[in-house]
């Protein structure tokens, strides 16, 4: 068959690269790709056993239920896609006001690697710790933090807190790692429209992060390139409105 050669020296790559990769790593990373692709409740442990090449016993040495694995492949989405908006909005220069709608470029940026030891260290409890005021998160990227190679790839799926609160229950662990993801970035887009100058700080940020996850879920159904500079001329104007 036309390609088979090809598809062998990937395959091949592959095996080293699982090879050299811890196994807890592994694990995550195609937890990851399956969670954010078909959803936490499409997809089951065995499928996640089968897919990452581990013994059963290993996969429960390192996470002692499903739900421990979606929060830790929630954590790393919410710690990734964090450092994303940050970054983003880092790179309009130091005006908030000019932060503030740049913030919406991180649905369509590069997402940086995942080093999970990294992100262990920086970790205290909860969904994410915050080095700043605002730290980072699921596949390589988020999946929040999925934005970019979902967007080049043409498999975006939105949001993976809002997905990930459809399928659980009010008041379970994971639907409060959802909630608490979303506080997170409300609260760190409250201090920036601050720093700008905004009336009422808190009621800007409500807008600005309702429009970012409105901009995620087009995303899924739109191509990204059509949607960020229509969100982020929303921003602009939301922000002038309220930063006068």
């Amino acid at each position: 068959m036309a390609g088979t050669g090809r598809t062998s020296a990937r395959g091949g790559a592959a095996t080293k690269r699982s090879a050299r990769e811890p196994a807890r790593d592994r694990i995550l990373r195609t937890a990851t790709d399956l969670f954010y692709t078909y959803g936490i409740r499409g997809v089951g442990i065995d499928r996640i056993i089968a897919e990452s090449g581990v013994a059963k016993a290993t996969l429960y040495a390192h996470f002692r239920s499903k739900d421990e694995l979606v929060l830790a492949y929630l954590r790393q989405a919410d710690e990734k896609w964090r450092r994303m908006l940050r970054e983003a909005a880092a790179a309009a220069g130091d005006d908030p006001r000019a932060q503030l709608p740049a913030m919406f470029n991180a649905i369509g940026a590069p997402s940086p690697p995942t080093d999970t030891a990294a992100l262990d260290a920086e970790r205290s409890t909860g969904v994410g710790a915050s080095r700043d005021g605002g730290t980072p998160s699921g596949a390589e990227g988020l999946r929040e933090g999925t934005a970019s190679r979902g967007a080049a790839a043409g498999s975006f799926r939105g949001c993976a807190f809002i997905n990930s609160a459809s399928e659980s229950q009010p008041g379970s662990p994971v639907h409060e790692a959802t909630i608490e993801h979303k506080r997170l970035v409300r609260e760190w887009v409250e201090g920036l429209a601050a720093k700008a100058g905004a009336a009422d700080p808190a009621l800007l940020a409500r807008q600005l992060t309702v429009l970012l996850d409105g901009a995620m879920s087009a995303a899924s159904t739109e191509p990204v390139p059509d949607v960020i500079p229509a969100a982020r001329a929303g921003a602009q104007a939301l922000v002038a409105a309220a930063c006068p």
